[in-house]
């Protein structure tokens, strides 16, 4: 049944998902508004640039053999037999709802250009009762009906930064369908590239699953963040502790760190709570997402007692930040802990250079891709990303290039005994 896929939205579940498709022989237009990424595709360039094992070749590969382009026109949708939505779907503080533009207006797009009887499925992750009542109704609005015209599915993403291709092809998978038709159709067409199980079910269970995954993982995190903050008050290694803690059967205690970022965890409890704003409080959900919130500022404060120790002023110092990603070897951005950070930083009139191992751009502030020229004449490294080549830092080297020995760690990266041993003054989340 399936021959042409158009897959909208060309970022990180975009890509992988729709190189996936082509290489397992399917005709593939990537849908995307932003022209650079419609260019660099076309060329076979890869726009996500973090360390993602397979995708830059795969990319490379489907293009060259013609089964992958990309365009910005959404006509490319009225001869596709299935059409893929990969939008994000953030959660507006302010307004205290889901943002649904993005998502809204790809599926208004599609649903300008529904001719044939296509199966559409919306992979981005959403609140509850999204698909019937955002999705649904944008694409019912023309006249066509659900599961009659067109069928409509759900197959929410458990991609991550650095596992894009490996997940997409080894995880299991939850299929919702607003039927028994448009399940069966959305199993079929993922089986040719999930190794992993498909388990079909209606629309609602599986935004409440995805929504589910994401704010378990968030509460467990901030479980352990709030360990670690009770640890440094006692004097005791948190990561100590929670080694041996998961020493004990059906224990999982998570890594503490200096916060939680990317698209997913900073918001998936605020949909999932959203959901039912009118009828309970999920009180365990937004705790945990307070706490984790808390930590970036949790770090400003380690590197304020740090510079009460050496009696220096923080106003006019020089912090040198190390991690603008949130999640190790990549270059996603989204909601990273670093930001309030350096925002935090600033208001203390601090100098803030910043440091990335695959982040190269950035609006607000200075970077540089020379760790030597982050570090010298600094007075503090804060690391808030564990990328790979900063567990080759030469202590002794970096020491010398700066002018106050001051190492504020929210990743566990460095010893502190070692960091003590040649004259670090060291803070470190949980320690």
């Amino acid at each position: 049944m399936f021959k042409k896929i158009v897959v909208v939205g060309m970022g990180y579940v975009g890509i992988p998902v729709a190189a996936e498709f082509a290489n397992a022989g399917f005709d593939v237009v990537g849908v995307e508004i932003i022209k650079w990424k419609v260019d660099w595709i076309n060329k076979g360039k890869c726009p996500i640039q973090g360390n993602e094992p397979g995708l830059t070749k795969l990319l490379k590969k489907v293009v060259k053999n013609g089964k992958l382009r990309a365009t910005k026109d959404f006509m490319e949708c009225r001869d596709a037999d299935a059409i893929l939505i990969c939008t994000e779907t953030p959660f507006d503080l302010k307004r205290k709802e889901p943002d649904y533009s993005a998502l809204k207006s790809a599926v208004n797009s599609v649903a300008e250009n529904l001719e044939k009887k296509s199966l559409i499925v919306v992979e981005s992750t959403i609140a509850p009762k999204t698909m019937e009542n955002v999705v649904k109704f944008i694409l019912e609005k023309n006249g066509k009906k659900a599961g009659k015209d067109f069928y409509l599915a759900n197959c929410p993403e458990r991609v991550m930064p650095g596992k894009l291709l490996h997940n997409i092809e080894n995880l299991d998978r939850v299929v919702g369908g607003i039927d028994k038709k448009s399940q069966e159709l959305a199993v079929e067409l993922y089986s040719h590239i999930v190794k992993g199980k498909l388990y079909p079910t209606d629309c609602l269970t599986a935004e409440i699953v995805k929504t589910t995954e994401n704010a378990y993982r968030d509460v467990q995190i901030g479980f352990a963040n709030e360990i670690a903050l009770i640890c440094e008050k006692l004097g005791v290694d948190t990561f100590k502790v929670r080694e041996l803690v998961n020493k004990c059967p059906y224990r999982d205690m998570h890594l503490p760190g200096a916060g939680v970022g990317g698209h997913c965890l900073p918001k998936d409890s605020l949909l999932l709570a959203y959901s039912v704003k009118d009828k309970i409080d999920p009180r365990m959900l937004m705790t945990a997402r307070e706490i984790n919130e808390t930590m970036p500022l949790h770090m400003v404060e380690l590197i304020k007692e740090c510079f009460k120790e050496t009696k220096k002023d923080l106003k006019k110092s020089k912090i040198s930040i190390f991690g603008l990603a949130y999640l190790a070897n990549s270059d996603d951005t989204r909601n990273t802990p670093a930001i309030p950070i350096i925002e935090k930083l600033k208001e203390n009139e601090a100098n803030v250079v910043i440091h990335d191992s695959y982040v190269k751009k950035f609006d607000e502030g200075n970077i540089t891709d020379s760790i030597d020229e982050a570090l010298k004449g600094s007075d503090c490294l804060v690391l808030v990303t564990a990328h790979d080549e900063y567990k080759k830092i030469n202590l002794k080297k970096i020491k010398k290039l700066m002018r106050t020995p001051i190492i504020v760690d929210g990743r566990n990266l460095f010893s502190k005994e070692e960091c003590e041993k040649e004259g670090f003054v060291y803070r470190g989340i949980g320690k």
